[in-house]
């Protein structure tokens, strides 16, 4: 079979409060979800995303599969059908229609409907309705109670013969808007056959059911629910006369400051390697061996430049910091708020996402005597897309 998909998406998300296609589901734009379910069909050969004029713009280059193609919509549903399917390449088989904001479909529905639209013209996936339907007056007041079993939620895609979408769009050409497309083959005179779907199959349109979708896509893939990463991360230097103290990339008054083969920063050593460890990506020493004099004296600022890269390149971004320093001196308390803005300042993040706070080792051992002090840091990392769910 030879078959393509129109994904709609240019819609203004009115009863969202704005467009919802962008907004992300478990890390990803939800577009992205519609799209990927019908490209990982062999026989899809192009896929038309039609777009509003604004995200058309700004997603040209979201996908690199060159099956997919963008078109700018219209100012109704069937009106960006139609441009959607105009723009397609060749007349196929099978014509599957989607709504952008479908995310949960699944290929295995895909595949059924466009088979059935193949052997009787037309299909739609489709859930019987499971609530009591009332019909309501315009004051609210019911007037009737329905049959519910003879009822069924169309979903999408809605798939059909490549001639018969064809034919019905070029018939009633007039007709400016429908709720869906099938209405219009309808009239045409296809009958159109209904394929049982899964009650998965939503289509968000409230921010509930944002959070319904999420729930569905980690109850299918549990890796997808791990999207914050925690890292630990610990580092000791010995104090020592004639070196400046460091703590956070900020100089602390101090008659010592901290030995090292950098500035001794523990602060930033601890909190690098909390960061890496959330990666799975070792620890600072790897990237800085003290072995190596290239980097003697090296501030622990570009240290910190190369971790964050590194978080950067994972597409992460840090959520939250919990640094705890353990010095028997200086007094840390007053510096908080400053060694705060210090860390967040480095690492691009407000404030409000670093906590910092001191404890002494109440006279024990080398950092209760005044000879070191210690860091503790624990880091929250956010993924802002599963990496191996690329398009």
């Amino acid at each position: 079979m030879k078959a393509a998909a129109v994904i709609v998406a240019a819609g203004q998300g009115k009863r969202m409060g704005k467009p919802k296609q962008f907004l992300p589901i478990a890390g990803r734009p939800m577009v992205h979800w519609s799209v990927e379910a019908f490209l990982k069909l062999p026989q899809i050969q192009e896929v038309v995303v039609v777009l509003s004029p604004e995200h058309l713009k700004e997603h040209r280059k979201d996908w690199k599969d060159k099956r997919v193609r963008l078109v700018e919509g219209g100012r109704t549903r069937l009106d960006s059908v139609r441009r959607g399917v105009a723009v397609l390449s060749a007349e196929p088989e099978v014509v599957a229609v989607h709504d952008g904001a479908r995310p949960l479909v699944t290929s295995r529905v895909v595949e059924k409907c466009m088979k059935a639209a193949k052997d009787f013209g037309a299909a739609v996936p489709a859930v019987p309705v499971s609530d009591t339907l009332k019909e309501v007056s315009k004051t609210l007041l019911v007037r009737n109670t329905p049959n519910r079993s003879r009822f069924w939620s169309a979903q999408t895609p809605q798939c059909y013969r490549g001639q018969v979408l064809f034919s019905a769009l070029k018939k009633f050409s007039k007709i400016v808007d429908a709720s869906d497309e099938s209405q219009i083959v309808e009239k045409y005179g296809v009958k159109v056959r209904v394929v049982p779907s899964t009650h998965e199959n939503i289509k968000v349109t409230t921010p509930e059911d944002l959070v319904i979708a999420q729930a569905f896509l980690e109850y299918r893939d549990p890796k997808l629910s791990q999207l914050s990463k925690v890292g630990f991360g610990y580092d000791i230097h010995r104090l020592v006369e004639g070196r400046p103290l460091l703590l956070g990339g900020m100089a602390v008054p101090h008659s010592k400051g901290l030995l090292g083969h950098s500035d001794g920063d523990v602060v930033l050593h601890a909190v690098g390697d909390a960061l890496l460890g959330a990666l799975g990506e070792g620890e600072i020493g790897q990237y800085f061996p003290s072995s190596d004099e290239r980097f003697r004296g090296i501030s622990s600022r570009k240290i910190m430049d190369k971790v964050l890269g590194i978080v950067q390149d994972r597409k992460t971004r840090v959520l939250h910091l919990d640094i705890s320093v353990l010095a028997e001196e200086p007094k840390l308390s007053p510096l908080y708020p400053e060694i705060k803005k210090s860390v967040a300042h480095i690492l691009g993040i407000s404030a409000e996402q670093v906590n910092v706070k001191a404890k002494t080792q109440e006279g024990l051992g080398e950092i209760g005597h005044g000879n070191a002090i210690a860091c503790y840091a624990i880091a929250t990392l956010q993924y802002s897309h599963p990496e191996k769910r690329g398009i």
